[in-house]
């Protein structure tokens, strides 16, 4: 278990107890081989509690292990990833020239033990819409850095927590050309490619959707037409 700690931040989760929330704490809990509970707030809590960690805040889950976690820091911004590649989840830009084998999909009945989470965080007070915007500009790197480097956008369970200080230099803005933007590009894409080298440092990622334990090709198409 990983606990990230700052007092009076403000976060803003997209994991299973997402949403807003202010407080000291946040944390990402490893979950055991073929974990299948669904009673993810007293897993969390039990967890919690017998590690000594009393503060509230938001939880993400995953499979992978925390001596795989890689910390980042540029600028205002700091960012922490876990990534495991069991389920990945790759989207087909042209359906129709997927070979058979992508029809792949998450296996019912086990838990994906994979998940890239991160935790991004800047010293900068972001205006509401700003640290919304941290989500997205988080996410684009993250697929980015993982389709470079293994050909997958993430896997079917990924997360993202983002935070900013309150009590820091006011931001109205987050985006990619902003320092903060930029900041959380570089250490997204830095913390993601250390994790994933430490992950996989005695094998491979899986090369396909199909050799994976689980995962998904998205190939179904939309109905398009002018507004």
């Amino acid at each position: 278990m990983l606990q990230l700690s700052r007092p009076g931040t403000r976060w803003l989760s997209t994991g299973w107890d997402g949403g807003r929330s202010h407080g000291k704490a946040a944390y990402n809990v490893t979950v055991p081989s073929g974990w299948e509970r669904t009673d993810l707030e007293r897993y969390a809590t039990d967890r919690l509690e017998s590690a000594g960690f009393d503060a509230d805040g938001p939880v993400l889950l995953t499979g992978v292990s925390q001596e795989h976690a890689r910390f980042a820091r540029h600028g205002p911004v700091v960012a922490v990833a876990t990534v495991g590649l069991s389920n990945p989840a790759a989207l087909a830009v042209d359906p129709d020239d997927e070979p058979a084998d992508s029809d792949a999909t998450t296996e019912r009945g086990r838990a994906p033990t994979g998940t890239c989470n991160l935790f991004v965080g800047t010293t900068r007070d972001l205006a509401a819409g700003a640290l919304a915007n941290v989500l997205t500009v988080a996410a684009e790197a993250k697929a980015a850095t993982l389709l470079s480097a293994v050909g997958f956008t993430g896997t079917t369970s990924d997360a993202v927590v983002a935070a900013c200080d309150p009590a820091g230099e006011p931001a109205a803005f987050s985006g990619s050309a902003t320092p903060v933007g930029d900041a959380v590009r570089a250490c997204v894409r830095d913390a993601l490619t250390a994790s994933l080298e430490s992950r996989y440092a005695d094998g491979s990622p899986p090369a396909s959707v199909a050799d994976a334990d689980h995962g998904i090709v998205t190939t179904t198409t939309a109905e398009v037409d002018k507004l």
